[in-house]
Order: structure tokens, then sequence, then C-alpha cells
């Protein structure tokens, strides 16, 4: 049986990232997909790991064959999603996560309908102005800019399987492990129609 494909989108400062390091810690059963990028790493980075760092002239290249799920350009980078990786973990039973904006999550359902597909959601928009302020990263006009593409990328959760509100973040944790394992329990009932049969 190929394995689960899970997509995972949030706004800037929903605490996407944390939320899914923390599934992959608690979870060791699903495997999460490394995008390929055009940007250069960034101090502590590492290449394989955050995401394969790759020419432009490389990416373009591999977007010509086909070889992304999903592709976009985000303030002149291009990021895409490896076709041949999904594909070839998948077939060997392996359970994959992608950490990929609405749009991109919207490619992939639209190509592999069975993805099982989560929103992270903040409490509030004032919760979310906090966090991205406590970042200490950037000027008053990119945050505004920032949450002004988070409501834009809100607008999109109601086209997600789940929605997941990240209040209390070990709550958050434990409520998207459920999700996750409650995806996999239900793909695998069909097998055993057998013995649910033998058994009523």
């Amino acid at each position: 049986m190929p394995g689960q494909l899970f997509i995972i989108s949030a706004p800037s400062g929903a605490g996407k990232s944390s939320l899914v390091k923390a599934l992959l810690h608690k979870n060791t059963g699903i495997r999460l997909s490394i995008s390929h990028t055009t940007r250069a790493p960034r101090p502590g980075e590492k290449d394989g790991r955050e995401y394969h760092f790759v020419s432009r002239e490389s990416f373009l290249s591999m977007q010509s064959r086909d070889e992304f799920l999903e592709s976009a350009e985000v303030y002149g980078n291009l990021y895409g999603t490896s076709r041949p990786w999904i594909e070839s973990q998948r077939s060997a039973g392996q359970d994959i996560l992608l950490e990929i904006d609405w749009q991109g999550a919207a490619r992939v359902r639209e190509l592999l309908p069975d993805a099982v597909s989560i929103f992270i959601l903040p409490p509030s928009l004032d919760s979310l102005r906090h966090r991205l302020e406590g970042r200490g990263q950037d000027s008053s006009e990119v945050i505004e800019k920032r949450l002004g593409a988070a409501l834009s990328d809100i607008a999109h959760a109601s086209e997600f399987d789940f929605l997941l509100v990240n209040d209390d973040f070990e709550t958050a944790v434990s409520d998207l492990a459920c999700i996750c394992r409650a995806s996999r329990m239900h793909r695998i009932s069909n097998p055993h129609a057998d013995l649910l049969g033998a058994l009523r």
C-alpha cells in the first residue's frame, strides 16, 4: 500500500515549522519532504537538510522535465517539490509530509487527491501580530505586509481537509498527531474487509 501524503500549510507566524518539527520528533513514521530552492543558504543551513540548494539553471532544467509536483517563485527565488522523490517514497510505503503554501497545496491536491491537507490557524490576528513582532527580525512595515499576506492565506483555509488552531502548542502537536494517525487508520481499513466480514 502506498504511503500517505500529508500537506501542512499556514500563514507566516502561525507556528507551522515548530509544529512540524515536534510532530516529526513524536512520530518517526513520517518523513519530511525537502524542497529544492534557488535561494542561497542562510547561516547554519545545510544542503539536503533545510533545502536542496540548486542553481537557477538546474531548477529550470528540472522544471522543464516535469520533475516538480508544484513550484513557485517567492521574492525572486524558486521553490519546488520533487515529484520523483515523493513517488518513490510513497511507492515504498513511506508516509510523507509537505510544508507548502496554499497555492502549492492546491496543485498537489489536484494531482494527488488522496493527500490529507491540514491548515494551521493562529488563535487571533493579535496573537499573529505578536508572534511576528516577537521574532525581532522585521520592520513594522514588513510585519504589516506579512499580516496582509496572512489574511490572504487564511481566506483559503476552508479548502483544506482539517483546520488546526495553534493556541496551546502541546495541544496543537497532539491534535496534529491524532489527525495523522486517524488518516492512516482510515486508509488501512479496506484491506481488513475479509476479517470484518468473518467477524460479523
